[in-house]
């Protein structure tokens, strides 16, 4: 239900108002005091505040001057009402920051026109709230370590910059993340952030893609579509994988980037743009170049500003920083209680190598959580196999034949402990042991966890 605040120093207009507005489903609230409108303002949320301006104790102007120390969620759509409206007096309430001025009398079915489309702004502005607090937390580089904070720095430096971007890395180390936050940082953040994976758009349709066509161009498809290339004017576009794209794209790229214009596919006339490019790849572009895959021309326009993302293994003091991060993300996502995670279990998660790098680890997580919804606090027996192998040192590693056998029973055991969900009599019985016989065994083994 969406909640409207009547503040109006005339009672038979605010129980018009309350009438009317509550036989249309909505939450009213009244009063005809300024100062008493700001306290129920900030006691409760409401989506559109009908103010008069002349008010016995205030003036109606001034409170809505005193919406701005409100929390930009909490701050409803102003709709200004007056019995001796002027043209300055609409003109500084709309400066103020009003959504819409009414002359009284009040037209009924205006008024109602105006409420429904100021809730409407209301709505679309928290989503654009929300939508950037959710921008921001999905720019920051998380870590303590050495190449972390570097990478930051290397982004305060040069996100303020126009030059455009080429980050290397391997897949799933966190390039789209370094792209969002130069973004973030920079003079276009308040613009559009345009991703593009070139990957994944088939030849025929990568041209269209990044340029639009007009008059019909694509069988089957709208007469018109803006590219990510228009689309994008003003703000950012990011080019993922763009050592994908054919020699005859690149070429087409190439020129847009010099020309900052572009012609449609199917049009005449060119279109000029401002648009920064960020391109990312996982691929060694010299090699690429030499093989005559990669335009070299291109690669020179790009890596203007080069960023260089180190994989996961070569930055393991982060994990457990990014493992707690993605846990209380993934804990609000699921609606579960805090999640913490053992020491035991961020141990291996160190020891493993992450060849899926920072995307792995987050899906690592996620897994585990969707499969013990009723754990909040993840163990090293709740670990996927995986991760215990890989921890495993390599048998040319172990001095003697009894540290290999026992690291091999460490690893059986532990896997068959988290086949049979942390039961320990199943896991006994898997194993054909006595349960006390598995409890000696493991702990002979240095072999910890949990039950369930």
């Amino acid at each position: 239900m969406n909640h409207i605040l009547v503040v109006d120093d005339e009672p038979e207009i605010r129980q018009l108002l309350e009438e009317i507005l509550r036989e249309e489903g909505y939450g009213v609230s009244s009063t005809p005091s300024g100062v008493e409108a700001l306290v129920l303002l900030r006691d409760a949320t409401y989506d559109v505040m009908l103010l008069d301006v002349w008010l016995p104790d205030r003036d109606g102007l001034e409170v809505l001057n005193d919406l701005s120390t409100l929390e930009a969620e909490n701050r409803p759509e102003v709709i200004v009402i007056s019995g001796h409206a002027t043209i300055e007096t609409a003109v500084r309430a709309t400066k103020l920051g009003a959504f819409d001025f009414l002359e009284k009398p009040l037209s009924l079915e205006r008024t109602l026109i105006v409420i429904k489309n100021a809730i409407q702004a209301h709505r679309l502005r928290n989503e654009n709230l929300e939508f950037k607090r959710q921008f921001a937390l999905e720019t920051t580089i998380t870590g303590e370590s050495v190449p972390a904070k570097a990478l930051r720095q290397q982004i305060k430096l040069m996100a303020p910059t126009n030059g455009r971007v080429l980050i290397f890395g391997e897949s799933g180390s966190g390039k789209e993340l370094i792209a969002r936050a130069i973004h973030a940082q920079s003079p276009r953040q308040d613009r559009v952030f345009i991703e593009l994976n070139c990957a994944a758009i088939p030849e025929d349709f990568i041209e269209s893609e990044l340029f639009g066509y007009r008059n019909g161009a694509m069988p089957g498809g709208p007469a018109e579509k803006r590219g990510t290339f228009e689309r994008a004017n003003g703000g950012t576009l990011f080019l993922d994988e763009v050592a994908d794209m054919s020699l005859k794209t690149q070429a087409k790229v190439l020129r847009a980037l010099d020309e900052q214009s572009f012609v449609p596919v199917g049009a005449t006339q060119p279109i000029s743009v401002d648009t920064r490019v960020i391109a990312a790849t996982n691929k060694n572009l010299e090699e690429e170049i030499a093989k005559g895959n990669f335009r070299e021309d291109l690669f020179y326009r790009l890596n203007v500003i080069p960023f260089y993302v180190p994989p996961l293994r070569e930055r393991k003091e982060d994990i457990p920083v990014l493992a707690k991060e993605f846990l209380r993300s993934f804990g609000r996502e699921y609606g579960r209680p805090r999640i913490e995670i053992g020491e035991d279990a961020l141990e291996l998660l160190k020891q493993y190598h992450w060849p899926g790098n920072v995307r792995e680890l987050k899906n690592v997580l996620e897994r585990v959580i969707i499969l013990h919804p009723q754990s909040n606090r993840i163990e090293r027996r709740h670990l996927p196999m995986l991760v215990h192998r890989s921890a495993t040192r390599k048998t040319d590693e172990f001095s003697t034949l009894q540290d290999a056998r026992e690291a091999y029973e460490r690893e059986y055991i532990l896997r068959k402990i988290d086949e049979c969900h942390g039961n320990m009599s199943r896991a006994a019985e898997a194993l054909g042991l006595e349960r006390s016989h598995l409890y000696r065994k493991m702990k002979a083994l240095g072999v910890v966890v949990r039950e369930q």
